[in-house]
């Protein structure tokens, strides 16, 4: 069973995020879901980039890198949105790592200065209507990433939701979601044989 690192989105540690990594659990798998926020939880994705700014988007990055140290290496880096930043970056550049999971983001592997591990397995997950991944970039560093790496998948879903596999936001889409859980649970699956 995979080991799995789950960072949060601008919206802090909701309870759909705890859902999300109940599901994971219940085939098996170990997941930590570090709050990074310290607390701290917003109803708007405005609201809770506010206070990422007021932070500092670096330390909020540094903090999932941080908090990745209390944890084996071998290990599969997942994030939500913001978390994705942190998450990417571990996966990409720290040894060891068993792969990936973003959820609706993904930057330029450029970003962090070295190239995706050819060999490390990657999942990433967003609406094909989502204006924050469709518009900001995010798909088109996605589909850079998925031609580059050698065990890459990208997966679009209809909608133009952003933080759709979140239960317990307005924006959650159960369907969506059902098929992501499934994507996801055959990727670890596939990462154990």
């Amino acid at each position: 069973m995979a080991e799995i690192l789950l960072l949060h989105h601008s919206l802090g540690l909701t309870k759909g995020i705890h859902a999300f990594a109940d599901e994971l659990r219940g085939a098996g798998h170990t997941v930590h879901v570090p709050d990074l926020f310290d607390g701290h939880l917003f109803t708007t994705i405005e609201d809770g980039m506010a206070y990422v700014d007021e932070i500092g988007f670096e330390e909020i990055t540094e903090r999932g890198i941080r908090v990745a140290s209390e944890f084996p290496r071998e290990i599969i880096y997942a994030g939500f949105s913001l978390g994705v930043v942190a998450a990417q970056k571990l996966a990409q550049t720290r040894e060891a790592a068993r792969g990936a999971l973003l959820f609706y983001s993904c930057v330029p592997t450029s970003m962090f200065g070295c190239p995706w591990p050819t060999e490390l397995p990657v999942q990433i997950h967003g609406m094909d209507a989502d204006p924050y991944f469709v518009d900001g970039g995010d798909i088109e560093a996605a589909c850079e990433l998925v031609t580059t790496a050698g065990h890459a998948e990208l997966f679009l879903y209809p909608g133009d939701q952003h933080l759709f596999a979140d239960n317990s936001l307005p924006s959650y889409d159960a369907n969506a979601t059902r098929l992501l859980l499934q994507r996801v649970l055959e990727f670890l699956q596939h990462l154990d044989n």
